[in-house]
């Protein structure tokens, strides 16, 4: 899903509405020059002037060019992949703004909801996204041909959510509009919604024309829709066609620069085109890694600026604070050092009786630790090591193999509490990696897609600690036995759980010898946590392993 023209529209129907409306107050300086850098697309320092003007207007109690300024940032975040701070953004615009009936107020609110609606949209919040999608429509104008683009918008998570026959009704409606791209739009959308209703039915005419709508007017981003809404029709139909699409969104998007449909595109021909998986899976993740690198930097830079900008109207607030204080203090310096003199005392004592217990209660902790780790050593290594020694001593005839895993599961639990502390405070996802990557040879290549941070939010210690054993074994079991080359995992967030794909390039494991080959330990991990794991062993090479961990 793209970024909608209908935000830009609504926020150039704002500034002329409110030079009619609001004749009384303008705009302040750094409210201008932010509209200058955005008209020139330098967002950065668009973003950093609202900010400053946001405060400018608190400090005269002008809440509505505040909310003007914050829906402004939480656009710029949006645009730039910064859904979560655009939605926060977009809430304390929400809070300013008074629910009256102006059409400057109006047209603000219909923005502020349709940006809230967009990015629950791309965050897979369908239900929030057509809440916000709804109170948008209530703010809108009418005669505004803005009405249809935010039907089609509704009929989208109505899509997703597969209540096809309802979407059908909007997109009907979205078909009034007299804009020739977002005509297409509701066009393309509508024979995808009767398709999927309908399996018998044919909506190629209509595809094929809302694509030749969108070439006429160099539509680049709505080619991009019509190539992958015609590779997904024919994916279970011809998947040389549907490859042909993937490619023509692929080319498309390369050529324009448009990243994220560069990353789609290439996912589909990932899954289409076999006999070059590696080499289009090596691009998905240097493309997506670019995205994923710059949508943080992104994130990461938003915070910042407001964190600045705050900053400094702490510190001019701190400057009258102290030239208060100085006054105060030339008045009463008498008073002054006495009191400071006997709080001194006071202080030197404080600190000194704190430091001590401080102390102690580090020296606490780590003879804790070390009573910890003690008994882990022996509960787990020592207990481990006998039970072995008494196989050996009282069995006449004993398996080797069998006595070497033993002693290997011995050996993984004395390394888990040799490194206990330090992976308490590594991140999960860095552990995660670098798990995987420790098995990267001259023999074998590792490859991880999707792993980040705010993946495992949320997510319990016990959770995590079953899936870092679980791929583990499965690590271990490939080098044991695969004779793989090239071993992927690809991560992914829903809104339910985290996906976890295992897939290497080795000989593969018959489905009545996956139990004996050390993998019998992780379907009861998995049932442990409400999760649940699924062996492909039906590929055509390799095997393929598909983890489902609980969210929360």
């Amino acid at each position: 899903m793209k970024f909608q023209l209908f935000i830009l529209t609504c926020i150039i129907a704002l500034s002329c509405n409110q030079k009619k409306i609001r004749k009384l107050k303008t705009d302040n300086d750094n409210y201008l020059k932010a509209k200058v850098f955005r008209d020139s697309n330098v967002k950065d320092s668009a973003f950093y002037y609202y900010n400053l003007a946001k405060n400018d207007y608190l400090k005269t109690n002008d809440s509505f060019g505040a909310a003007k300024s914050l829906i402004n940032m939480a656009l710029i975040q949006a645009e730039f992949g910064d859904y979560f701070g655009g939605i926060e953004t977009s809430f304390e615009a929400d809070r300013l703004l008074k629910k009256n009936f102006d059409s400057a107020t109006k047209s603000l609110l219909a923005t502020n909801y349709n940006n809230i609606a967009y990015s629950s949209h791309y965050l897979n919040h369908e239900q929030d996204a057509l809440k916000y999608y709804f109170k948008a429509l209530e703010y809108i104008d009418p005669q505004d041909d803005n009405k249809y683009l935010c039907y089609n918008n509704i009929a989208d998570v109505l899509i997703n959510q597969g209540k096809y026959n309802e979407a059908k009704r909007y997109l009907e409606k979205a078909l009034n509009t007299k804009k020739i791209n977002d005509y297409s739009k509701a066009l393309n959308n509508l024979a995808k919604a009767n398709y999927l209703n309908n399996s018998n039915y044919n909506p190629l005419p209509e595809l094929y024309r809302a694509l030749e709508i969108r070439v006429e007017n160099n539509d680049y981003e709505g080619q991009n829709a019509s190539f992958e809404t015609l590779s997904e029709y024919f994916i279970k139909r011809d998947k040389r066609r549907a490859l042909f699409f993937a490619k023509k969104m692929f080319e498309v998007a390369k050529a324009n620069k448009i990243t994220t449909d560069e990353a789609l595109a290439l996912r589909k021909i990932i899954e289409l085109d076999p006999e070059n998986y590696l080499m289009n899976f090596r691009h998905y993740i240097a493309i997506n890694s670019r995205i994923q690198m710059k949508r943080n930097g992104s994130k990461n830079q938003f915070a910042m600026v407001r964190y600045d900008v705050e900053q400094k109207d702490a510190q001019n607030q701190q400057l009258k604070l102290r030239d208060s204080e100085n006054k105060i203090n030339l008045l009463y310096k008498n008073i002054g050092l006495g009191a400071l003199s006997i709080l001194l005392i006071i202080g030197v004592v404080w600190y000194k009786k704190r430091k001590k217990r401080l102390q102690q209660e580090k020296e606490l902790e780590v003879k804790n630790t070390q009573l910890r780790l003690s008994k882990k050593v022996h509960d787990v290594v020592a207990n481990g090591i006998y039970q072995v020694m008494t196989k050996i001593e009282n069995q006449e005839h004993f398996d080797r193999d069998t006595a070497l895993d033993e002693l290997e599961f011995v050996y993984e639990k004395s390394r888990d509490i040799s490194y206990d502390k330090a992976d308490e405070e590594q991140e999960f996802s860095k552990k995660i990696s670098e798990l995987i990557a420790s098995f990267n040879n001259d023999t074998v290549k590792t490859f991880t897609a999707g792993n980040n941070p705010a993946l495992w939010e949320n997510i319990s210690p016990p959770v995590k600690d079953e899936v870092f054993q679980i791929i583990r074994e499965l690590m271990v079991n490939m080098k044991k036995h695969s004779q793989a080359s090239h071993v992927a995992f690809r991560f992914e967030k829903t809104e339910a759980s985290v996906e976890i794909q295992y897939k290497d390039n080795g000989i593969g494991i018959p489905g009545d010898l996956i139990y004996k080959n050390g993998l019998r330990n992780a379907e009861s991990r998995m049932a442990a946590i409400g999760g649940a794991i699924i062996f492909d062993t039906e590929i055509e090479k390799g095997l393929k392993v598909n983890l489902s961990v609980p969210a929360s």
